[in-house]
């Protein structure tokens, strides 16, 4: 399970002898957004949250300024805490920094040795075969997962870990925007078609390339988001 996709931890609240109620809570809270179930601009009720995780409101609440700390939620005076809405212009920032992280990740990973390079090239040929299959069926939500598994190695075979920090808090942020845009496809065939170019890159341990074509997969993806969602205002 990728860090951004994780379950709710709703059912290890009998077992909290290792980790904190406010983790916990936090924890159930991000599954909540990032699936979905607590949509973009809703208020989070912090008495039902309480009640359904039999917990008192201090950990709901610091759980919250945590979640707020990330950039996944937002409060407002008098009105309550709401799942954040990203407006374009931070979209169009976090895209421009992802771009920068996955590009360096890709010239680190290229520069791996043989030795550590070929179970990420089998793992990356995996999420590629699923990816096909995905866009031959048309499964959005599935090629999106299968890519974000893709990327996701890339970035950990790098072995730094603020890197992979700060890309998983930018791809939870970004999953905000893509969540309305899982049930179309934005151009799947022609980012098989990219994917297929970065693993050849990195199979050829170019590092330089591999930087480019990350950072330019990244920046083409952006592209493909702005055309879909101008697609949905001129049909609206």
């Amino acid at each position: 399970m990728l860090p951004w996709l994780t379950e709710s931890s709703a059912a290890r609240f009998n077992d909290v002898r290792d980790t904190s109620l406010c983790k916990l809570v936090r924890d159930d809270m991000l599954a909540l957004i990032l699936k979905g179930v607590l949509k973009p601009g809703q208020r989070i009720n912090e008495p039902d949250v309480a009640s359904r995780l039999q917990v008192s409101r201090v950990p709901v609440r610091e759980a919250l300024r945590e979640l707020e700390s990330s950039g996944l939620v937002v409060s407002r005076k008098h009105s309550g805490v709401f799942v954040r809405q990203l407006d374009a212009a931070e979209i169009r920032d976090l895209y421009q920094l992802r771009g920068l992280l996955d590009g360096f990740a890709g010239r680190c990973a290229a520069g791996l040795p043989a030795a550590r390079r070929e179970p990420l090239l089998a793992l990356l040929d995996s999420a590629m075969q699923a990816m096909r299959q995905a866009a031959n069926d048309l499964d959005v939500p599935r090629y999106y997962s299968e890519n974000l598994r893709f990327h996701w190695a890339i970035v950990e075979s790098a072995g730094n870990h603020q890197l992979s920090d700060s890309y998983r808090g930018i791809v939870q942020k970004l999953h905000l925007s893509r969540l309305k845009n899982l049930a179309q496809d934005i151009g799947m065939q022609a980012s098989v078609a990219e994917h297929v170019e970065l693993v050849q890159a990195l199979r050829d341990a170019d590092a330089a390339r591999c930087e480019a074509l990350m950072a330019r997969h990244v920046g083409d993806a952006y592209e493909r988001l702005l055309q879909a969602a101008t697609l949905n205002t001129a049909a609206a």
